[in-house]
Parts: structure tokens; sequence; C-alpha cells
């Protein structure tokens, strides 16, 4: 797809690399057919394709509107356009950028920005655990969309953090809202690798992995955030401590994965970052290595028939697909992904399920629609987003698979 780029892009960095990105568009639409919003709303702008066309016409040069904006927020950033696109377009860096272009130009509405800066200033604040704890003892109270949001006390597993050394080691993040939502998920997690004889460290000073601030048009805030993750973690990397940053939820992952890319204009950090970049794997990375050294220590499977639903951040972010339903076969589980639209969101995508709910339910009830056929003992998943927003919607119990594994070891 050709562009001219308006003058006040031509010299930019943004400018140019959506210039370059819109050059491998050829405007097929295979992507159509594979965008959650499109298959809800049936309209072309409410696509890929159709936000294509909306970016550019702004970056040339085109008055920005309100109804730009809207259909830019209405995508989940899910990336599966990116998984179906024979040209190789990177339709996720082209959304951001054009976002950040749109929000620039178009006031929002006080309401709305009242809500965007509260989630990207509360969900990474040290007083959002403290909030989370309120919430849960006014829980009973609370009307049924903010219930939803505020999960049941972790039990006291959660805070049973192994304390053996090992040789091997590697680094966690803890995330910004795991730790006060699911806390049992990064203990879990430290307690699955130290029975594979792997220690877990946590750097003091890593916070959130910038995504949330990125997604809600605050770049500038995301990359400091970038910054913060890098500075923690590099005295442990370049050292050699560390073989791996792990990551057990796949939004975090994507995001750090792509910290060299982010940070690739910034020569304080640009080196570094790469270096970080190269470093992270998700937790379903590790699976293969960990799998003898666990199948010996797995006795009781209270929940042995599961249900898995990549995320899309796993399967469309980092292209990582059937390294989970694999890892637990081969540890002795029964594990299906729903027999239709597996590949579709869910309707998580992290603050978009607060953003924009009328979608997300949407998307929520027509994938655990799908996942139903399977009689599932548990629904199992990979992201904190996707498990908490697809547990909002049903009795079943929704977990994250590395928690279903760590309650069979002996």
């Amino acid at each position: 797809m050709q562009t001219t780029l308006a003058p006040e892009f031509k010299t930019t960095r943004e400018g140019q690399e959506a210039e370059a990105i819109l050059r491998k568009c050829v405007h097929c639409g295979f992507c159509t057919a594979t965008c959650p919003t499109y298959q809800l709303l049936g309209d072309e702008l409410d696509g890929p394709r159709g936000r294509i066309y909306l970016m550019k016409q702004v970056l040339e040069g085109a008055p920005v509107t309100r109804s730009t904006q809207q259909h830019l927020d209405r995508c989940l950033t899910c990336r599966n356009c990116e998984s179906t696109c024979p040209s190789g377009v990177q339709y996720g860096r082209l959304v951001d950028i054009g976002r950040h272009v749109v929000e620039e130009r178009v006031t929002r509405p006080a309401g709305e920005r009242t809500l965007r800066w509260l989630l990207k200033e509360g969900l990474t604040s040290p007083i959002f655990s403290p909030a989370m704890a309120l919430g849960r003892l006014a829980r009973p109270l609370l009307p049924g969309v903010l219930k939803a949001k505020v999960p049941a006390a972790a039990g006291p597993q959660a805070h049973r953090w192994p304390t053996r050394t090992h040789e091997r080691k590697v680094l966690l993040l803890l995330g910004c809202v795991q730790p006060a939502m699911m806390p049992n998920v990064n203990s879990a997690t430290a307690r699955v690798l130290d029975a594979a004889g792997i220690q877990t460290l946590v750097a003091d000073g890593a916070g959130c992995c910038g995504a949330i601030r990125t997604h809600l048009n605050d770049q500038a805030g995301g990359l400091d955030d970038m910054r913060r993750n890098v500075d923690a973690w590099w005295p442990l990397v370049s050292a050699g401590t560390v073989e791996a940053i792990v990551m057990n939820a796949s939004g975090c992952g994507v995001t750090v994965k792509e910290y060299g890319h982010a940070l690739a204009h910034d020569p304080a950090y640009a080196e570094r970052a790469a270096r970080i970049a190269e470093l992270t794997r998700d937790l379903s990375e590790l699976l293969p290595d960990l799998v003898s050294r666990l199948k010996p220590r797995l006795q009781r499977r209270t929940l042995s028939r599961l249900a898995f639903h990549p995320p899309c951040t796993l399967q469309h972010g980092q292209q990582l697909r059937g390294g989970v339903e694999a890892g637990l076969a081969a540890l002795g589980f029964e594990v299906q992904v729903a027999g239709a639209e597996s590949h579709l969101c869910c309707g998580s995508a992290g603050t978009y399920s607060v953003l924009q709910p009328e979608l997300a339910t949407r998307l929520r009830d027509r994938k655990l629609a799908n996942l139903a056929p399977l009689q599932p003992q548990a629904i199992v998943s990979a992201n904190i987003g996707c498990i908490q927003h697809l547990q909002s919607g049903t009795s079943t119990p929704v977990r994250h698979w590395v928690e279903v594994v760590d309650e069979c070891l002996a």
C-alpha cells in the first residue's frame, strides 16, 4: 500500500515506522475473518483492514475525528490479524502509533479521560493491593459488574514461597495486579520451578511491564516502566546469575519480549533492553525441560480433565502454540482446546473489559459457549486477565495451568 505522509510525520520515528508497515499491506482482507470485533459488529471499520485505512488517512493529514478514535478504541490488540496476514503486517505496532497520533488530536470526554487515568495510575500503583483488600471486604455489597473484578481471597498456600537454593536460577516478574488479585499464580510458579531444581528470584524495583500505560496511549509512561524493569534486572542479568527472565502472564511476556524494539531509539537502554528481550521466556517455554523432572513428583490429579484457553498474547503475540497442551498431556492431564474459535480473543485484553464492557462480555460468553462442550473440570489459561474475565461468566473453576500442576506435586 502506497502512502504519502503528511509533513508533520515525514521526519518522525513513528511516522517512518508506520509508513514501512503500511507498505506491506495489500488490503487483501484475510484478517477480517479472524478479527473478533469484525465478527461481532460486521463493520469494515471495526476490522483490521478498515482501521488501517483510517490510520493511513490520519498519517496523510486527513482530519481526525472522534469516530476514528472510537474505531481504534474498539480494537482488542489481540493480534490475531498478524497470525492471519500473508504479508506479515505488524498491525500491533501500527495501531499503537495510530492511537497515539489520534489521542493527541482528539479530546476525549471528561468521563473517559478520568477512567483511563484511574486505570493507568491505579493498576500500577502500590495502593492497588490495599484497595483490592478493601474491595474483598466489601465484595458482598458490590454491584455485579464490580464484584466480577474482585476475586475471592487466596488461600494460605498463596504465600508459601520455596526456600531452597539451586544452581539454576531465573528471574520472575510478579506483575502489577497479579500479586494482589491472584498471588497464588506467582508462588505456584516458584514451587513448580523449585520442584524441577530451578530457583526463582524476584528483583526489587521491578513492576508493571509497561503494557498498561502503552495501550492506554501513555507511550512515554510505558517506556519509563520498561526502563525501570531493565534497571532492576540488569545487575543479575549482567552478572550471569540467571538463565532466563520468566513470565507467567503472557500479556507481560509479549511486552517484555518487545523491549528491544520499544527502546531501540534510546542509546542508554537499547543494548540492555535487547538482551532482556532475548532472555525473556513464557513459562510454557520451560515446560519441555520441566516434564521429566516434574513427572515423578506428581501424584494426585483432582482436576484431570482440563480445557485450555490459549491467550491471544501467547498464540498471536508470542506465536507460541500447542506448548501448554503438549506439556500438560505429557504430565498426564487430559487437556483440550475449544473445537471452534480457539483462536479468537475472550474479550479481556488488558483494560479492554473495563473500557468496552459490552463487547468484552459478548466475546467472553462466546468463548465460554465454545468451551462448554468439552465439559471440563476446570478451564486453564496462561494470563491473569483471561482467567479473571472468563471466571466472571462461569461457575467452572478457571485457573492458571501452573496452579493445577502445583496442586499435584507430592
